[in-house]
């Protein structure tokens, strides 16, 4: 923190936004600061009788003040740098205008969580080789494997920072150790990067050579055109070979001095990201997710704002990561639902991104397999330009697909006997069978046979999900648990049982059924800690003979070589989804899951189980693929007015109370019909419960509203807002609005 001074400021007033649900900028002097705070510096402030961190969004005359003879005094600046830059000021002042949400909220949702509390921040270090370990083989600490290990990992990264440490479990006394003996010397980030970067050269960017590419990647690495904004659909089929194009397009950018920006939908494909980008890139690299610890992700996230990292990796959160030169955006799996913020800020990280890359004028690649309705229609309409990766690879033909109809036939947790045989062969082969479950949990509900009754979260209007390790009944929503009932308490019969499989019960049963094959079961159950994820994929990429068994958290990204065989155990779930969007999820979710077979060496086979074989956009997507298959899903959104021909956003309501929850939403609706008249291109529906209407013990309502102009939707929206936080009632209800909503 810096230490007051004498200096007076007494000409200049500063607006600041502070982490509160309201819709201002707050005034306060500058008086007897040390230094004049510029727009997104971090600020302590009083604000009533507390002292809360802010960032200065603008500065004014003294004269231009609302309350003048009210204004307080900032009470500290703290360090230089260590706020928001000038280009991601810019964007969250979009982000608030765009969202209609607080600018206090939207600056700090920026920040990392440690940014947000903390004085001071520790300088990030790192350990390199000193000139004597440069000059030993890499076999020459033989004799103590850990330190040989650290030994060999610079020789073949050049530096160790605190990720690396941990995710190779370098313990302190090793380093230690290698440092008493002049191998190893520490350095701060600034350092490193003078160590890593002095050259811009591609011989000083490149730790390995790029792979050859084929004709469709090189294309698309000679179509993307730097230092200019344009926004590329990468639309490839699985094991195209999207990432060694980004690999290249990122080099590129290196070479010219500038940063990159990838974002990934979930943790469980960073690390293998990561890794790739590692091995080719010899810059220094830092990844920004919920994984990495807050101290750390504050020093990672200052060392993109100096523009010491070159490359960050991340999840939707990295999206607000200030840059000091960015030059290329690339969004993996940009189809993805978790790219949208479900609180708080209920931002979109794909859209903001784009945004981002129009205000710099820079590149952005948006890679997918299965591209959102969204944007496939603006690649359709001309507005992005559409580069399309036809062939995997490796050359191999994408992997045959066969539909199995599951009516009358005897089920084994979920698997019919030909999906098993299937199996069993494909295991004999020495080869490696994944088979996909969209719901974790031993079994969806615990049920009475005698009297139908089933075990109901007492806080959400959801049943419990039955789980056996450890045994009881655990709802997903707001996570309270309870013990497994051994009779039932609505009629006291033991003829109590389960309804429905899981992928622990279906782990269990395959285990059962070959008890001499692993079986690895991916999802947010067995894969909790980060060391427990690391170990079965490396397990899987070991290319043994093994069954796998897993969620979504399986079905994107990742690469087995020795996957020939992939069975989706209950493709009837999207297809009978009320909602418009679980159609279009469901799609791209099978296409996904089967662009994991036959990536190598020879085609892969697909089995998919439905109850509905003959569903017509069912065999649409297996008969034509997926491009077809999204182009009559738009067709059927063009004629029921739904996104992306007309745009939406949803008032949200929670409430212990239901009938407040809804009143709320009625008190916006009446006040809509008030204001605006009866138009055919606006329209308003509900209120109505939300999917799930009670969630820790909370009623849920929405109301959603639609227009054929964003603008018409926009205007609207606004006074809706402004009016709707005059309402008392509004006080009561715990309430807010999601633009460009992606759920029900």
């Amino acid at each position: 923190m810096v230490e007051l001074s004498s200096k007076p400021q007494s000409d200049v007033i500063y607006r600041v936004a502070l982490a509160l649900p309201l819709r201002t900028l707050f005034e306060y002097r500058g008086e007897e600061l040390p230094r004049q705070p510029e727009p997104g510096d971090r600020v302590k402030v009083p604000f009533g009788n507390r002292q809360l961190m802010g960032i200065v969004i603008e500065r004014g005359a003294a004269d231009s003040a609302e309350h003048p003879g009210k204004l307080k005094n900032i009470a500290a600046v703290m360090e230089q740098n260590t706020g928001l830059s000038a280009e991601l000021l810019d964007l969250t002042k979009w982000l608030s205008e765009y969202y209609i949400h607080p600018i206090g909220e939207v600056v700090s949702s920026a920040l990392p969580p440690y940014l947000r509390q903390n004085e001071t921040i520790q300088e990030a270090e790192s350990w390199i080789h000193t000139t004597e370990g440069l000059g030993l083989s890499s076999d020459a600490l033989k004799r103590s494997p850990k330190q040989q290990e650290a030994h060999q990992y610079l020789l073949k990264y050049k530096y160790i920072n605190d990720d690396a440490r941990r995710d190779n479990n370098f313990s302190a006394s090793v380093l230690k150790s290698l440092k008493e003996k002049g191998l190893i010397k520490k350095v701060t980030s600034a350092s490193l990067e003078v160590n890593a970067t002095t050259s811009s050269s591609g011989s000083q960017v490149l730790r390995e050579p790029a792979l050859p590419l084929n004709d469709e990647q090189r294309n698309a690495v000679d179509s993307v055109t730097f230092h200019q904004f344009t926004c590329y659909l990468l639309h490839g089929i699985t094991g195209s070979g999207k990432t060694e194009v980004y690999l290249q397009l990122v080099a590129r950018v290196l070479q010219t001095g500038h940063q990159a920006l990838i974002l990934v939908p979930e943790i469980g494909l960073s690390p293998q990201t990561v890794e790739r980008f590692r091995k080719r890139f010899s810059v220094p690299l830092v990844e920004l997710h919920s994984g990495v610890s807050d101290a750390q992700r504050a020093k990672n996230w200052l060392s993109a704002r100096r523009g010491e990292a070159k490359i960050i990796i991340g999840t939707r959160l990295a999206s607000l990561c200030a840059l000091q030169a960015p030059g290329l955006i690339v969004i993996d799996e940009e189809h993805d639902s978790s790219f949208k913020q479900q609180d708080g800020v209920r931002y979109s990280a794909r859209d903001a991104s784009i945004v981002r890359a129009k205000k710099n004028h820079i590149p952005i690649v948006l890679g997918s397999a299965t591209p959102s309705l969204e944007t496939l229609k603006h690649a359709q309409d001309g507005h992005y330009q559409h580069l399309v990766l036809r062939q995997r690879a490796t050359g191999v033909v994408p992997p045959a697909l066969s539909c199995l109809d599951l009516c009358g036939q005897p089920l084994h947790a979920g698997l019919c006997p030909e999906a098993l045989d299937r199996i069993k062969t494909c295991i004999e082969n020495g080869e490696q069978a994944l088979v996909f479950m969209n719901r974790r949990g031993y079994a969806p509900m615990q049920l009475c046979h005698s009297c139908g009754w089933v075990a109901q979260c007492n806080n959400c209007s959801t049943n419990m999900t039955l789980h056996q390790q450890p045994k009881r009944l655990h709802c997903h929503h707001c996570d309270s648990r309870t013990q497994v009932y051994r009779q039932c308490p609505r009629c006291s019969s033991i003829d109590i049982g389960s309804k429905g499989v899981g992928t622990e019960q279906l782990a269990s049963t395959l285990s059962q059924y070959f008890p001499d094959t692993p079986v690895y079961r991916v999802d947010s159950d067995s894969t909790s800690s980060k060391s427990a994820l690391k170990s079965t994929f490396e397990n899987i990429h070991s290319g043994q003979t093994a069954i796998l068994v897993g969620t979504q958290m399986i079905a994107k990204g990742h690469h087995f070589s020795n996957l020939k065989l992939v069975v989706i155990a209950d493709a009837d779930q999207g297809f009978l989804n009320p909602d418009h969007r679980a159609i279009e999820k469901m799609g791209q979710l099978l296409m996904q899951v089967a662009g994991r077979a036959g990536r190598e060496q020879q085609q892969g086979t697909v089995l998919i189980q439905s109850h509905q074989p003959d569903h017509p956009l069912l065999q649409l997507l297996l008969t034509k693929g997926y491009t077809t298959f999204a182009r009559a899903l738009l067709q059927e959104r063009f004629q029921n007015k739904l996104a992306p021909y007309w745009y939406s956003a949803t008032f949200r309501a929670e409430s212990k109370r239901a009938e407040n929850a809804e009143q709320l939403l009625n008190v916006i609706k009446q006040t809509y019909h008030n204001h605006f008249p009866p138009s055919r291109s606006l329209s308003v529906l509900g209120p109505m419960p939300a999917a799930i209407e009670r969630v820790q013990d909370r009623f849920r309502y929405q109301l959603q509203l639609s227009a054929e102009s964003r603008a018409e939707l926009k205007t609207a929206l606004n006074y809706l807002v402004e009016s709707t936080e005059q309402h008392a009632l509004s006080k009561r209800v715990r309430w807010s609005l999601d633009i460009d909503p992606i759920e029900g």
